[in-house]
């Protein structure tokens, strides 16, 4: 199993590489995903044939989409609306074909927040077939995605968070 940690990212961030460990390479899949996911935007989404396998499986908390079109239709319906979308990958764990990304996305809508970005933390869990990803599955709060940034729902979640909190 190899660690790669936040401060190696951020530095590779910095130097516009992906991270890596100084010991071990990362395998082709895993080091191409990592550098679209960073630069990932409206503008550049075919970049995603770059990184997935055409027989993807495609799980997050709304949705469960088999192969790379219907893949690339979700995302791009999912961009369309943005102002800004942007990742940062703080933590990638890898072994063999498998990987655990530990990420932070800055999203922009005009519609949820009052059009001010919104910050959510999640982790993939990836696989890698033929130097592509074949499995990505992602886990997050889909509450502090979408939900409570909703004008009505927002207040309402929010306050129960509090009540629970006490």
């Amino acid at each position: 199993m190899r660690v790669v940690n936040t401060i190696t990212v951020m530095q590779m961030q910095m130097q516009n590489t992906p991270p890596q460990s100084s010991s071990v390479e990362m395998p082709l899949w895993l080091s191409n995903f990592v550098k679209v996911y960073q630069t990932l935007s409206t503008d550049n989404l075919d970049l995603l044939s770059m990184i997935y396998h055409q027989e993807v499986i495609f799980i997050d908390p709304i949705h469960e989409l088999e192969g790379f079109d219907n893949l690339s239709a979700y995302f791009t319906s999912l961009y369309e609306n943005l102002s800004s979308c942007e990742f940062v990958i703080n933590n990638v764990i890898s072994q063999g074909n498998q990987a655990a990304i530990y990420w932070a996305m800055s999203y922009q809508h005009p519609k949820l927040n009052k059009g001010n970005v919104v910050s959510v933390f999640g982790h993939s869990h990836i696989k890698g077939h033929e130097d592509k990803v074949i499995y990505h599955r992602d886990y997050l709060d889909l509450g502090s995605m979408l939900y409570e940034q909703l004008p009505l729902l927002g207040k309402i979640i929010k306050w129960i968070k509090k009540r629970a909190a006490k």
